[in-house]
């Protein structure tokens, strides 16, 4: 009997469509199609430099024009910014060459109750030295940034809706601010706020409820730290350390063990919330051993590397 061939189920977090789309609005130069198309950009500190590597070869490919909204959290936040006033390039070296340093983030520090991560140094100087953020672009820019902050009270995601450049600044330092590991929880708009990856690393579920079609996701992790993550029974061993200190706060910082929700999200076709949506996960193909506050030059300049050759090979597969 001739051998009955069996066809492969399709990946739901994978869908191809996501990616033709994309390009036909670049090639065509237009994205009156119909289709809501967003991209969603995950936290995690600096993991960020994965999903900065990727969002540098989005924009090399020409594709950064053509989302309607994106969607970040944390580290997201920040990456999706530079894609957005053409600062992709700098969003992907900024991890390796200016936030891998004790200036911006010192374990030590955590002896005497002060922030591990200086937001000080990032938005004072980093974003305005060596990596300069054009706040008046990212203010005026057609395409909404939905920056996904948690309030500190409820600890619930809200997306930040800043009314000026000011606004812009306290919203990045709001989605970032981890207390003990960033800073107090900073006041805008009548109320207080800590990192958005706190509640939402992977801010999916916003674009699937704002009524996205297709979205492009950029996750920090490989697809075998993807498939544990859902189930880690305790907090990682530096969620632990950072628990003797602060009872609560490793838990809380801990986004790995968080991030379920997403991933049921991506890996479920017909999950109701998803509402017929289609997506495109990317994520890196090799691991550089990056984590959240991975300060090791090489390591975390690897992990920009894999990001970009990694979606480049996915172009690849399209050209």
């Amino acid at each position: 009997m001739p051998a009955v061939s069996q066809s492969i189920p399709p990946d739901p977090s994978r869908d191809d469509d996501v990616i033709s789309a994309l390009l036909h609005r670049r090639d065509s130069g237009s994205c009156e199609d119909g289709l809501r198309i967003a991209l969603v950009v995950g936290g995690g500190g600096m993991r960020g430099a994965y999903s900065g590597g990727m969002a540098h070869a989005l924009e090399q490919a020409g594709l950064a024009p053509t989302f309607d909204a994106i969607y970040g959290s944390s580290a997201g936040a920040f990456i999706g910014a530079g894609l957005l006033i053409g600062m992709s390039e700098g969003s992907s070296r900024i991890f390796f060459e200016d936030m891998a340093d004790p200036k911006f983030i010192d374990l030590r520090r955590l002896r005497t109750r002060r922030p591990v991560v200086s937001l000080d140094h990032l938005l004072d100087h980093i974003l305005v030295h060596p990596k300069p953020m054009r706040w008046t672009e990212l203010h005026a820019s057609p395409i909404p940034l939905h920056i996904v902050a948690t309030a500190a009270d409820d600890l619930t995601g809200h997306v930040l809706r800043p009314q000026s450049v000011d606004d812009w600044k306290l919203a990045f330092r709001a989605t970032s601010s981890i207390p003990f590991l960033a800073g107090r929880p900073v006041e805008l708009h009548g109320r207080k706020w800590i990192d958005g990856a706190v509640s939402e690393p992977l801010p999916v579920a916003r674009a699937f409820d704002d009524g996205s079609t297709h979205v492009l996701v950029l996750v920090n992790r490989t697809p075998e730290d993807l498939r544990g993550a859902p189930s880690e029974p305790t907090p990682s061993r530096w969620a632990r350390g950072v628990d003797r200190l602060v009872p609560g706060l490793g838990a809380m910082a801990d986004e790995r063990r968080r991030m379920g929700p997403a991933l049921a999200l991506l890996r479920d076709a017909d999950h109701p919330r998803r509402g017929g949506a289609k997506v495109f996960t990317l994520w890196p193909d090799t691991d550089a051993g990056i984590k959240g506050l991975t300060t090791h030059r090489a390591r975390v300049e690897r992990a920009s590397q894999i990001g970009y050759s990694s979606v480049n090979a996915v172009l690849d597969r399209h050209r």
